[in-house]
């Protein structure tokens, strides 16, 4: 008696078919194989199997069973490979006679034969249906983000006993349907508004541009001042998710095991904000399973490190690949793992150990040594990495006390938007979505610069010795500074506010 059911299996944030091939003999003793390179989790997948069948009453396991999940040749984790399992053997029994080479089958078992929501359940789907595979079997709590592929039919269920019925014909059940376009009709804006923010009119700005081109922003400045408090109000003027974005997102989401409760489809730019005592695996990704770290969950949305320079050295470095290359790559002795990592890095630090440096009341008790200490734990290639280096000074009480309100995030999102639709029909034909992604061909391309704005960049790289790096980053800001005022070229006063962004560590 034999039986084969689809099922599925993660690597990074990509699926790979998986059949799940059940084989029984009448013949010999009472046995339970699962071969196929089965981790810790699948191998204990035959006990959750054997107790959710003979709750049921199907007391089937007299017989030599074995199960392989093919192809062999490389290792299978996860829990979800236990309703396929079950399903597997009825199959094989005669119990549920029915094929189903055209179903995905997906999902965890307790002892009692309920069903469990299990991770990556996105990417799995979205695989089986490029393969052909249109039904889906799965968890209830996973129906609603299976159901965002479209092609997919999926259906839902609390109980193993309900998928029995179900493939037995003596269920009816409607298809879970969802409409994506639901999900960004009256989006819940963010609590924390731009207008709480009185002064610091440098600051915003720097915000603003680093919104409208995704540019990487570093605030500097005493405690107080109000760095923190601007970053965690950026997500409030970031342009709205694309579904495409919004899909990419979702998938490392559900991956790393962050909606499996809600189900949703992730439609605001993700925030993370890690604190500074996290290893450099929690950030960048890894672990035995390999799982997707902050980098690649802050994926089209903002990485913010508070107190940057106090994460460990390590820590700061390895976000160099990511924040040049867009994305990472874990390798670990059984297998290597790319995870999208296109963020925008946000982080705040004091100027110096004490954090008075610069400050207008308190006085600054380092010495030259310990504050050059200090600002060295960001390295210079790091630095270069960052677009937006921008320092906050702290604002007198009396001053903040009659200042108005700071201009609200609805009024400043919508220039951040105009600057984005621009960018998005410029690179229409091209891999990219902001100015901070742009390669130096497109650099060459779309940068179009007036000669006295060229004059004034060649004098920079005079005096400063800018890298290659810097220099394609100044061009990057200037291009969207260029945007946010509908400029098609960059003139000289787009560059000259792009330089002052730019030489923190020469103040």
């Amino acid at each position: 008696m034999f039986a084969k059911i689809n099922s599925s299996h993660l690597i990074g944030i990509e699926a790979l078919c998986v059949d799940v091939e059940v084989d029984i003999k009448s013949m010999g003793m009472p046995s339970f194989t699962v071969v196929g390179l089965a981790e810790g989790a699948v191998k204990e997948s035959k006990e959750r199997v054997k107790a959710s069948l003979k709750n049921l009453g199907y007391n089937i396991f007299a017989n030599a069973i074995t199960v392989n999940l093919a192809p062999a040749d490389f290792k299978k984790e996860g829990t979800h490979f236990d309703l396929p399992i079950a399903v597997g053997l009825l199959n094989a029994f005669g119990i549920i006679d029915k094929k189903l080479e055209d179903t995905l089958i997906i999902g965890e078992l307790s002892l009692d034969a309920k069903l469990r929501g299990v991770n990556g359940v996105l990417p799995m789907v979205i695989d089986a249906a490029k393969s052909g595979i249109r039904k889906v079997i799965l968890p209830l709590e996973n129906a609603e983000e299976a159901s965002i592929v479209k092609e997919s039919e999926v259906f839902g269920f609390e109980d193993l006993s309900e998928v029995i019925a179900f493939l037995s014909g003596n269920l009816t059940k409607e298809r879970f349907v969802t409409d994506i376009n639901d999900y960004f009709k009256n989006l819940q804006k963010p609590e924390l508004d731009f207008a709480d923010v009185k002064g610091q009119f440098f600051a915003r700005r720097a915000a603003e541009i680093a919104a409208a081109g995704m540019h990487n922003l570093l605030f500097v400045g005493s405690p107080g001042s109000g760095k923190t408090m601007i970053a965690k109000r950026m997500p409030s003027i970031l342009p709205p998710m694309t579904v495409e974005e919004a899909i990419e997102t979702t998938k490392i989401h559900s991956v790393a095991g962050l909606i499996k409760d809600k189900g949703k489809l992730v439609v605001h730019h993700p925030f993370i904000a890690p604190h500074h005592t996290s290893s450099d695996v929690s950030i960048i990704g890894g672990t035995r399973e390999v799982k997707p770290g902050a980098v690649s969950v802050a994926h089209n949305g903002i990485l913010f490190l508070d107190e940057i320079l106090e994460f460990k050295r390590s820590v700061l470095e390895v976000l160099r690949q990511p924040l040049e290359d867009g994305y990472v790559t874990i390798s670990r002795a059984n297998r290597t793992v790319v995870y999208p990592a296109n963020f925008m890095l946000v982080g705040a630090c004091n100027p110096c150990p004490c954090g008075n440096l610069g400050d207008k009341i308190k006085e600054c008790t380092c010495t030259p040594h310990q504050i050059q200490r200090y600002r060295s734990r960001l390295s210079g290639p790091l630095m270069d990495r960052i677009d937006l280096q921008v320092t906050v000074t702290s604002i007198d009480f009396k001053d903040l006390s009659d200042m108005q309100p700071g201009e609200s995030s609805d009024s400043i999102s919508k220039r951040v938007k105009k600057a984005t639709e621009i960018q998005k029909k410029r690179f229409a034909n091209e891999d990219i979505s902001y100015n901070s992604q742009m390669n130096e061909s497109a650099i060459r391309k779309y940068c179009k610069i007036h000669d006295d704005a060229l004059k004034i960049l060649e004098s920079i790289n005079t005096k400063y010795g800018l890298s290659a790096r810097a220099y394609s980053k100044l061009l990057k800001v200037s291009r969207t500074i260029a945007d946010l005022a509908n400029s098609k070229d960059i003139a000289k006063n787009h560059v000259l506010e792009a330089v002052q962004y730019r030489f923190l560590e020469q103040e």
